[in-house]
């Protein structure tokens, strides 16, 4: 009876009156039978067969707003309506919007910019919407990149295979987009709001006739082409308080092909040159 070790996970005799008592004192043999364990090979912990799933509780709980405040008088809020996300930005002109931090972290950390008032948006309905209308696909601007690239491979099992060619131009190049735990966190709004001139969606959306929902602080819905949005150099057609709401993809046309191209130093996880 061999006994394994939970430190390395291989046969060895350090725990062997644990696992069988030989010989008792009328000269029987005495097996005491374990059963198989697992263990863990970051500490050699032992583990249960069973693994833990995530507490319910957690799921079910209800997102409340939130407003915090940091070092240096530093504001946070997470509204979670965009009626209350609108008031904020009209309270707070200058506020920076911040979804996934992919980009602004960096300018913090790296550039020294600084944004006293911070307004997360990653939990406003209305911009977490996705939406698969009779002419085209609506995406809320929160929506994370991620969950874009499930809905996307959901659309095109389900589609007629010409109506989704700008649907699995953007799949494809979602595969080459950063990696999985940016795409976790990055929202489509962000991406499209920083204008990236290394972007690997932008040119797409331009390409497969999105149009851009923009609403202002009244309320009011105004709708842009793609290829109008971008101005210039992280320059786009968004005036002071106005928010990206969502981006629309038409289905595409009969005999329209829209291909994905993405030229960089390595496969994975690179910009775009």
């Amino acid at each position: 009876c061999e006994f394994i070790c939970p430190s390395s996970g291989k046969p060895c005799s350090c725990g062997e009156h644990k696992v069988h008592n030989c010989e008792n004192s009328f000269g029987a043999s005495n097996i005491v039978e374990h059963k198989p364990i697992s263990y863990s090979e970051i500490d050699g912990r032992l583990c249960n067969e069973k693994e833990l799933i995530f507490p319910p509780e957690l799921t079910l709980r209800n997102a409340l707003p939130l407003k915090l405040y940091g070092y240096g008088g530093i504001k946070w809020y997470r509204p979670l309506k965009l009626s209350a996300l609108l008031d904020l930005r009209s309270i707070y002109p200058n506020a920076k919007l911040v979804a996934g931090n992919t980009e602004i972290g960096i300018e913090m950390n790296f550039k020294n910019a600084q944004y006293p008032i911070l307004i997360s948006v990653t939990h406003v309905r209305e911009l977490n919407v996705l939406k698969i209308k009779e002419n085209g696909l609506e995406i809320g601007s929160s929506i994370r990149l991620s969950k874009l690239q499930q809905i996307l491979l959901k659309i095109i099992r389900e589609r007629d295979i010409h109506e989704t060619s700008s649907c699995r131009a953007v799949s494809e190049q979602l595969k080459w987009f950063a990696g999985k735990q940016v795409k976790n966190v990055a929202s489509v709004g962000g991406n499209i709001c920083t204008a990236s001139p290394i972007s690997d969606l932008n040119p797409l959306w331009m390409a497969a006739r999105a149009e851009f929902q923009i609403v202002n602080l009244k309320g009011h819905i105004r709708t842009v082409c793609a290829k109008d949005f971008f101005l210039g150099y992280r320059k786009v057609d968004l005036a002071q308080g106005e928010i990206l709401l969502s981006i629309f993809i038409p289905w595409s046309w009969r005999f329209e092909f829209v291909k994905e191209f993405k030229q960089s130093h390595r496969r994975e996880d690179d910009i775009a040159l």
